[in-house]
């Protein structure tokens, strides 16, 4: 019984760090062909009848409309704002320059915890790594800033920092909001109503009069599909059964190795040049990222929901 056991989390955890870290190469392949907003809001719709029908197969399926109302306001932060972001963004700047920025979403969660007075303030050791982590982006996003150098990738990064924030917010609310009782139902719902919203920004953008199907390439339904059954499906599984079979600590890692999944694989398959200044700001970011996780895990026991919202933050 032990060696199926260890076997199970290691393929789990395995799943967590290369499905979600893939995820940012795979949207990238998908908005080659497919309107961005368009194509995240069937991604997450579709994904999220899927996940209905594995929560029904568990049992009946409850739930009122403050639950509903939860998912609408989370599906709006998480995935109309950050995932909405991510795919949009992924327009202007490279995969892996992406997934740093998004990794500094436990950034903007201890702040705004300490803001609204969710949490203390933070102690010197947060605030070091607080510091490493927006001296990381200034890295990435100082050269940009400079006029011969262009916008796009000032506009990528900045859609980012922002809707990363907005995600941030929404990270929080869900741990204080009535959700049901089933982790898949609840995920079902957001999914679902995050995914309308997607679709709804696509057609209010324009992207329907732009969008032809006859020239979606099979580069992006491939990664379409892979997006809504490994990337959704195949991914939230692993992260709920891990959340229930190990310590939260652990589960959080991937918070930090996503964005060197996603650097790795944008190299390889979508020839992204990783220069010293990335690698550096990579270093400071992730290094920073982990600092904090791992204090706040310490402190666990007094700082529950800051915690929790740190461990669920980026499900991509």
């Amino acid at each position: 019984m032990v060696a199926p056991r260890r076997i199970e989390i290691i393929t789990a955890f395995a799943a967590l760090y290369v499905i979600w870290g893939s995820t940012y190469l795979a949207i990238f392949f998908a908005i080659q062909s497919i309107p961005p907003f368009l194509m995240a809001g069937a991604r997450f719709f579709l994904a999220g009848i899927i996940m209905l029908a594995i929560a029904r197969l568990q049992g009946p399926l409850k739930s009122t409309w403050p639950d509903w109302r939860t998912s609408l306001v989370v599906g709006a932060c998480l995935l109309l704002g950050g995932n909405g972001g991510v795919t949009i963004s992924e327009k202007f700047i490279e995969t892996g320059l992406a997934s740093l920025i998004v990794a500094t979403v436990p950034i903007y969660i201890i702040l705004l915890g300490w803001l609204f007075g969710m949490t203390p303030r933070p102690g010197r050791i947060v605030w070091l790594g607080l510091a490493g982590g927006f001296l990381g982006v200034a890295v990435l996003l100082g050269p940009e800033l400079r006029i011969s150098s262009g916008t796009r990738p000032v506009i990528g990064m900045s859609i980012l920092l922002v809707t990363s924030f907005i995600w941030s917010a929404g990270s929080l609310y869900s741990r204080s909001a009535k959700h049901v009782a089933s982790p898949f139902f609840a995920a079902a719902q957001q999914m679902i109503c995050g995914g309308l919203l997607l679709i709804l920004a696509g057609f209010i953008a324009g992207e329907v009069s732009n969008f032809h199907p006859e020239k979606i390439t099979s580069l992006s339904i491939g990664a379409f599909v892979y997006l809504v059954l490994i990337g959704a499906i195949v991914g939230y599984t692993a992260y709920f059964w891990l959340l229930r079979n190990c310590e939260p600590a652990k589960v959080a890692t991937y918070a930090y190795v996503n964005p060197v999944v996603a650097v790795l694989l944008g190299a390889l398959f979508a020839h992204e040049v990783v220069t010293v200044r990335t690698l550096f700001a990579a270093v400071l970011i992730i290094g920073s990222v982990a600092l904090i996780i791992t204090v706040q895990q310490l402190r666990s026991r007094t700082t529950p929901p800051i915690t929790s919202a740190i461990e669920t933050e980026c499900a991509r």
